[in-house]
């Protein structure tokens, strides 16, 4: 089944009362109003989930802007969401699950083995007639454990591979490593956040928008196969993802593994990357680029 669920399945899985974690994580750079959007409207039962504050501990310019949280703080969080060990996840947003995925990814690391996004988010329950609520979901407390993660007190050790910015960095020099921001901000001509404009040498443009259709679901896996091997991926060659923050990253991770390619995560992410002098940054559209200062 891969990554995603789509609607009709989440849906038939309603109607027969099996039971299924919804979790809507309605976030968006620039947009701090991800709660107020999830009280006007939500899938029933849906509990809200801040990207901010319980995906990611506060920024600072060492770790980037959304680090990774402490283990046991994710831990509790999931259980304030009522996930239970050996549960089956959906997660969604309104913006073509590029801040869901996020989540999927920490689930899946942490060790979650029935983890999904909902296939074209919000937008797609709408589209196919189904109700929707308002207000706060009620759930109660889980248990779920992530021991393993807890064990080694380090996100970035679980069971999803993931990289650091020494890695990254040398990274071009075995494998590809995919920058999935908007390509404006991969060419250093538009950075409305971080401190240096441009990308990681040696990384290839990759933008997110364009690992799904106009409605916001994923492409196919053979279409998304062949973009990656345009980038230069083949089954033999290792491939890392990086995106402004850790979040939009997660969501390339899953469109390789749609396409049957498994990615790493590079969490710090340009935010990182781009607040240490003494890493270098290039500008342009080519993996190499012009060197700035």
């Amino acid at each position: 089944m891969g990554p995603l669920m789509d609607v009709a399945t989440l849906e038939a899985r309603r109607a027969a009362g099996q039971r299924t974690v919804l979790l809507d994580v309605r976030w968006a750079l620039g947009d701090p109003h991800g709660r107020d959007h999830y009280l006007a409207s939500h899938l029933p039962g849906a509990v809200y989930v801040d990207l901010p504050t319980e995906l990611a501990a506060p920024a600072v310019p060492a770790r980037g802007r959304h680090p990774l949280p402490p283990a046991e703080d994710f831990q509790a969080a999931a259980r304030r969401w009522g996930i239970n060990d050996g549960d089956v996840v959906v997660a969604y947003d309104d913006s073509g699950n590029m801040a869901a995925a996020r989540l999927w990814w920490m689930l899946r690391n942490a060790g979650l083995q029935e983890v999904y996004l909902l296939d074209g988010g919000l937008a797609a329950w709408r589209a196919a007639g189904l109700p929707l609520e308002e207000g706060p979901a009620e759930s109660l407390p889980g248990n779920v454990s992530f021991a393993d993660v807890i064990a080694d007190d380090s996100m970035s050790a679980g069971s999803m591979p993931a990289i650091d910015a020494a890695t990254a960095g040398s990274w071009a020099g075995k494998g590809v490593l995919l920058d999935a921001r908007a390509g404006e901000r991969y060419r250093g001509e538009f950075e409305p956040v971080d401190p240096r404009a441009g990308h990681i040498p040696g990384a290839v443009s990759a933008p997110t928008s364009d690992n799904v259709d106009e409605f916001g679901r994923f492409l196919p896996a053979p279409e998304l196969r062949r973009r990656f091997e345009e980038l230069g991926i083949t089954d033999d060659v290792p491939v890392a993802v990086y995106c402004g923050s850790g979040v939009t990253a997660a969501h390339e991770v899953a469109a390789l593994e749609i396409a049957g390619i498994r990615a790493s995560l590079y969490p710090g992410s340009f935010s990182e990357w781009s607040n240490n002098p003494s890493l270098p940054v290039v500008t342009g559209n080519e993996p190499g680029g012009s060197v700035q200062p």
